[in-house]
């Protein structure tokens, strides 16, 4: 039903983006105080100013490279913000494409701890030091339905992170999450149980999304509600590897944390310590479950 202007729902809508129209926002650029989205928002000592006002200067006497415009957490404004995005789900799409030529080729790719099952020695699976698996696994789908709604999620999830965090942030992000949701599931998971999909990276993506839009004090509803759902279809339908979900959305939760949440002066050391350490929880993981299977 269309509203009479001047009604009380245009009285509580959000200002938009100078940049970005279709965008609302409750940032302000503190110099010109002109409303400005995440993409468009550049940390300064003092709040957020707009890319225009960074360019300016206006007499701060910083280095030129100092007044670059930067994301939230201090990546790179880019002219593309969705490109990483485009690509991940390219290379979704073109390994769904080869498994559906190939079936042979999906034995391969999967994650599976050891196969065949005790007392047999193992042949294949990680335990038997086809490490890769935790990484291919990550972008081998078989059904139609299960690429379709990860890419979509990606799709949806994706591209305001990438603009958000930067692109080699978004890119540990994401690789981070998906190793850890691998991680998890060779621990936890019958080794002889294939799993696959990049379930893990997405719910890592869903927990950084939470993340960052509580840091700009967004209204968190509509992506608790839409995290509620999907951990109801993760526990609530069969063969689904719950393990996935559960350790990516803890790594995108703690990394996304550390993203945004980061001091200026030692940004890259936080942001980047802390994808460094969720590695190495991963790999420390790997190896006692391979000692445990071997």
């Amino acid at each position: 039903m269309d509203q009479p202007a001047g009604s009380q729902q245009d009285a509580q809508s959000l200002p938009v983006c100078y940049r970005h129209p279709d965008r609302e926002t409750g940032i302000r650029c503190t110099r010109c105080e002109r409303p400005i989205c995440p993409e468009c928002m550049v940390s300064a000592s003092v709040g957020f100013q707009c890319p225009d006002c960074v360019r300016g200067g206006s007499g701060t006497g910083h280095a030129p490279s100092a007044a670059q415009p930067r994301t939230i957490a201090g990546g790179t404004i880019t002219a593309d913000p969705r490109l990483l995005t485009k690509i991940l789900i390219g290379i979704n799409v073109a390994v769904f494409i080869a498994v559906q030529t190939s079936t042979s080729l999906v034995n391969d790719l999967v994650l599976i701890g050891a196969w065949p099952p005790a007392p047999f020695q193992p042949t294949q699976g990680v335990a038997d030091g086809e490490w890769w698996r935790m990484v291919t696994s990550m972008f081998t789908h078989e059904a139609i339905w299960h690429i379709a709604f990860n890419m979509l999620s990606l799709w949806w999830l994706g591209g305001p992170l990438e603009a958000a965090l930067g692109r080699a942030r978004y890119l540990a992000l994401y690789f981070c999450s998906g190793l850890a949701g691998s991680a998890l599931t060779y621990l936890v998971a019958a080794p002889t149980t294939a799993s696959l999909g990049a379930s893990g990276a997405i719910f890592g993506l869903f927990g950084a999304t939470a993340v960052l839009m509580r840091r700009l004090q967004y209204d968190m509803r509509p992506i608790i509600a839409l995290l509620v759902i999907n951990l109801i279809l993760t526990f609530g339908w069969s063969n689904i590897a719950w393990q996935a979900h559960i350790g990516g959305l803890v790594a995108g939760v703690v990394i996304g944390y550390a993203m945004v949440h980061a001091p200026r002066e030692r940004r890259a050391l936080v942001q980047y310590g802390t994808c460094a350490l969720v590695l190495a929880v991963v790999v420390l993981t790997t190896v006692l479950r391979t000692l445990q299977l071997t």
